[in-house]
């Protein structure tokens, strides 16, 4: 990756009802972000497994990360933005639907110097992780609350020199002037 990108990384499985937040917030962003995956946005999916994540985050600008995560008491569909500013999620425990925290890739991601320069992760508590589809109605209603903060942050934390209208890294149309 260029050290200019933007990665949204939606973290989960489709297959076990609420760890499909990631997936399903992503699939909302494709329809909302011009051209898909571009205007200089990479959308990716991962299982989270941590050499996975590092990969998809390594070099990049700004990586936002939603994902899944099991609490204990639950409040299913509480949702949660965590900058690596503000939590040192190496040291946190932060439990993913997955069986690997999130701590745990930016351990390694620090260990190896493969950590994006900002890092920005929206967690949703889960209901229900048992195989199915559909997530659970907490759960779908956090995805929408979710998709609109990712789009907030894309809008509010372009890395330096990206465009300040439009899609993150989207140059705006052109209207011919006036011919002198």
């Amino acid at each position: 990756m260029t050290g200019g990108e933007i990665v949204v990384i939606g973290v989960g499985n489709e297959f076990r009802r609420d760890d499909g937040l990631g997936p399903e917030v992503l699939a909302r962003l494709r329809d909302q972000i011009p051209g898909g995956d571009g205007g200089g946005v990479r959308l990716l999916t991962c299982d989270g497994e941590p050499t996975r994540m590092i990969e998809a985050w390594a070099g990049a600008a700004l990586a936002l990360v939603v994902d899944a995560v099991v609490a204990d008491p639950p409040v299913p569909g509480r949702r949660h933005r965590i900058t690596l500013e503000e939590a040192d999620l190496a040291a946190a425990r932060p439990v993913s639907s997955h069986g690997f925290g999130l701590g745990e890739s930016v351990r390694l991601g620090r260990a190896l110097d493969r950590m994006p320069a900002r890092l920005i992760i929206h967690a949703v508590e889960v209901a229900d992780t048992a195989f199915g589809v559909g997530l659970t109605p907490a759960v779908a209603a956090a995805a929408d609350e979710v998709t609109a903060a990712v789009l907030g942050d894309l809008s509010a934390l372009r890395p330096a020199g990206a465009p300040a209208s439009g899609a993150p890294g989207a140059t705006p149309p052109r209207t011919p002037g006036p011919r002198r």
